[in-house]
């Protein structure tokens, strides 16, 4: 869509929406301060759009993993800058849609946007989500998210097939510049360990969780 808003070829585009997303946490937001672009056509058209059900599937792993932390100990709370018809149709077609207890996504439809890794997001998320302690709340970037209950837990980024690797980064220094200083950044297998860590902890697989955090995991009878 930024290729037909500026006639630009391809690359150039590419670049465009990787500028905007470095610098504003998403790219729309910068489509729609220079080139005048309207967010919820550009959902339709991109975003809605994408053939998600030839790539993602449903995960049994994910759907174990989630379905076994200790829900009496904490909650999970979708967290992401998509709009809110393409988070859930991630979720559904993952096969975990019915394990959240809510959703703070990106509004659209809103005059000005709100997304990671802005402070204004954040402080959203807390109060959609009921919480006031920031200390509480559980980050882990790139691919899920979680507060202790109160103590809360959230979900973030399962937002489509292709994501930046800043954009991990970047998120996770601001959770913990913000007091959420429970962060957990998902690496890809094979990354290496990053030189200046961006978040308290680093994992390549998610069933790490297990062994970080024992305690909000159901323990065996």
């Amino acid at each position: 869509m930024a290729a037909d808003a500026e006639e630009l070829n391809p690359k150039d585009a590419e670049t465009l929406h990787e500028t905007y997303y470095k610098t504003y946490g998403l790219a729309i937001e910068g489509l729609v301060l220079y080139h005048k672009i309207d967010p919820l056509e550009y959902n339709s058209v991109v975003d809605d759009a994408l053939p998600l059900d030839q790539v993602l599937h449903s995960d049994l792993g994910l759907r174990k993993l989630i379905s076994d932390m200790d829900r009496t100990k904490v909650r999970l709370w979708l967290f992401t800058n998509a709009y809110v018809t393409h988070a859930k149709r991630v979720v559904k077609l993952l096969g975990i849609e019915d394990l959240f207890d809510g959703i703070t996504y990106c509004d659209y439809a809103q005059e000005k946007l709100i997304c990671k890794p802005q402070i204004a997001m954040f402080e959203k998320a807390m109060k959609e989500a009921s919480i006031t302690d920031r200390s509480n709340c559980y980050f882990v970037g790139k691919f899920f998210n979680f507060w202790h209950l109160e103590l809360n837990f959230m979900i973030q980024t399962l937002t489509g097939v292709k994501t930046n690797p800043d954009d991990t980064t970047i998120n996770c220094r601001a959770a913990i510049s913000y007091g959420w200083e429970n962060t957990v950044q998902k690496l890809e297998p094979g990354d290496p360990e990053p030189p200046v860590p961006a978040a308290k902890h680093n994992i390549w697989n998610l069933e790490e969780l297990r062994t970080l955090y024992p305690e909000f995991f159901k323990q065996p009878n």
